[in-house]
């Protein structure tokens, strides 16, 4: 089952279920007008909104034309937004970057970060930005929604709440990043609004893409309409979705309509830092990898982070070469001031 957010209907936008093939969507006010209200009384709305997807793709005069530019974020906002670092090694070469040590604990036990949950960006929607000498980055991920999970749940466990899957862009402001951590008090301003996918999926949706734990498919990047990465997703994953769940659960409840990141998808190459895509490699998630490994191989970076009137696309396709959230297609524009 796939279900968006229209931005019409208020801050929590209206729900609607929309076809497979991404091209259809229903309104279902009288099952739920909104996704939060959805998950609230998951095991009622699912076999409704079931029901609604199945007539659907039954019938091809079915539904409304769907737009992903009249989408908002499938949450338009959350009661939580936790993202974690499930790929080490993006976290190892982001650290090596800004001269920060890898401890070993980092392998065995997942970072995670409570981030700006009170207004996403949609899908189409700039990236706004004050000034380019902040270091705007995109980060492509994938991230899960929850049912209600209770407080130390085990991770053998932790996959039963996981309600829907999404693409994330967790946008970074690099440049901000260093000076933030070394406060010891985590990322704030560095970690601005992130968007999320067109459309959420009920697991099945992936079929044999999903184990229970990752989604084994490549996620695409393009950047400026040139291809930037194509890592798989369930490779290199240190730390499934159930491990993240578990962890974020460790000492807190946590709500219906929680999303929890798995960071940014990073492959390793041979054991080593990957290669772009040009050179044979799978490519990257975000631009900082790319400045580590030519920081590694020439002692400097050269390619710049986003300048103004860049445009990042983000999505995932099935064996198909069907896309199955819709695209991330967002531009980084100039922020003017309230």
């Amino acid at each position: 089952m796939k279900l968006a957010s229209l931005k019409a209907g208020g801050r929590d936008g209206t729900l609607v279920v929309v076809s497979r093939d991404l091209s259809r969507a229903r309104a279902v006010p009288g099952i739920a007008r909104t996704l939060q209200a959805a998950l609230d009384d998951w095991d009622v709305a699912e076999p409704a909104l079931e029901a609604v997807y199945r007539g659907l793709n039954d019938d091809p005069a079915a539904g409304e034309p769907f737009d992903p530019a009249l989408a908002a974020s499938p949450l338009p906002r959350a009661y939580q937004w936790a993202d974690g670092s499930a790929y080490v090694n993006h976290v190892e070469l982001v650290r090596k970057a800004r001269g920060a040590e890898m401890p070993p604990s980092f392998w065995t036990d997942p970072l995670m970060y409570q981030g700006c949950s009170d207004g996403f960006l949609g899908p189409t929607d700039p990236i706004p930005a004050v000034t380019e000498a902040w270091g705007v980055d995109f980060e492509a991920e994938i991230a899960v929604v929850t049912g209600d999970v209770p407080m130390g749940v085990p991770a053998a466990a932790a996959g039963g709440h996981i309600r829907l899957l999404m693409l994330v862009n967790d946008v970074s402001l690099r440049n901000l990043i260093p000076a933030e951590l070394g406060k010891g008090f985590g990322f704030f301003q560095s970690k601005p609004a992130s968007s999320f996918s067109p459309v959420a999926v009920t697991p099945d949706e992936l079929g044999a893409a999903w184990d229970g734990g990752r989604v084994n498919r490549p996620l695409v990047t393009r950047l400026n309409g040139q291809l930037f990465g194509t890592p798989d997703a369930g490779v290199d994953m240190t730390f499934d979705f159930p491990t993240l769940l578990a962890h974020a659960a460790k000492t807190r409840h946590l709500a219906a309509g929680s999303i929890v990141g798995s960071g940014t998808v990073s492959n390793k190459l041979d054991g080593g830092p990957g290669k772009p895509v040009g050179e044979g490699g799978v490519g990257y998630s975000c631009l900082a990898e790319l400045r580590t490994i030519e920081t590694i191989e020439s002692g400097a970076p050269k390619t710049p982070f986003l300048r103004f009137g860049d445009r990042v696309r983000i999505e995932l396709f099935d064996e198909t070469g069907a896309s199955v959230f819709g695209a991330i297609d967002q531009e980084v524009v100039r922020y003017e001031g309230p």
